[in-house]
């Protein structure tokens, strides 16, 4: 199961009053684990950055001086994101500003039905909790120490893990490491992944017991086939 997390950032809430993407970053999971295959531009917005909106994300005009301009990321992008689901956190925003974009590139829009929104998931699990991607983490014991200011790649690792962590996948002493990393890129290129069979040893005294009210108890026992057990060894 392919999916994409994705995340921008920009120059204001609206792309409707002219506000624009000035950073896009995506990585990709396969079966809920980061492949290590990610996505990142910065882009250069073509208007001045207000200072409401650096205060967010950091980032001034300066910084994006020179970057490309959206429509020059558009086809490695949607190359980059393909036919899979796309996970955001408060998705229908990211949605927004990438369809304007798109629309002046003169592409159509991002189907809707890919939309996963993190954050409608964490208002179903935690109703009238706050849910932004800072509380999931203190809640789900998702390291944030880093995040300083918002950042669409740093946004993307954090919003995998609490993703996983809604969606029910995580196990204690779990991390999403290198070796994770590395089996979801062998399952998503169709390698074998080797698993190491761990039988579970059963006392010969527990196994004479069974055999006792097997026989006494059930008719015609099947585990009683000596070659029935044979083949469960």
């Amino acid at each position: 199961m392919r999916q994409i997390v994705l995340d921008t950032e920009t120059t204001g809430l609206d792309p409707l009053q002219g506000d624009r993407i000035i950073e896009v970053a995506a990585i990709e999971l396969v079966n809920l684990l980061p492949t290590g295959a990610t996505f990142h531009r910065l882009v250069d917005p073509q208007r001045d950055i207000p200072a409401e909106a650096t205060r967010v994300h950091g980032f001034t005009n300066g910084d994006l001086e020179g970057k490309p301009l959206f429509a020059e990321i558009t086809e490695e992008m949607l190359g980059f994101l393909g036919d899979a689901p796309i996970i955001a956190h408060n998705a229908p925003f990211d949605f927004g500003f990438l369809d304007a974009e798109l629309l002046r590139c003169g592409l159509p829009p991002l189907d809707r039905s890919r939309m996963v929104d993190s954050l409608a998931l964490a208002k179903q699990r935690y109703p009238g909790m706050p849910n932004s991607l800072d509380a999931l983490c203190r809640r789900l014991g998702v390291d944030n120490s880093m995040r300083g200011s918002h950042n669409a790649v740093l946004d993307c690792c954090l919003l995998a893990q609490v993703y996983l962590e809604l969606m029910g996948g995580k196990q204690p002493g779990f991390e999403l490491g290198a070796a994770l990393a590395a089996s979801g890129a062998m399952l998503a290129a169709g390698e074998p992944v080797e698993w190491t069979p761990m039988p579970i040893a059963v006392p010969e005294e527990r196994l004479a017991t069974h055999r006792g009210f097997l026989g006494a108890k059930v008719k015609d026992a099947l585990w009683l086939k000596s070659s029935f057990i044979e083949n469960q060894g």
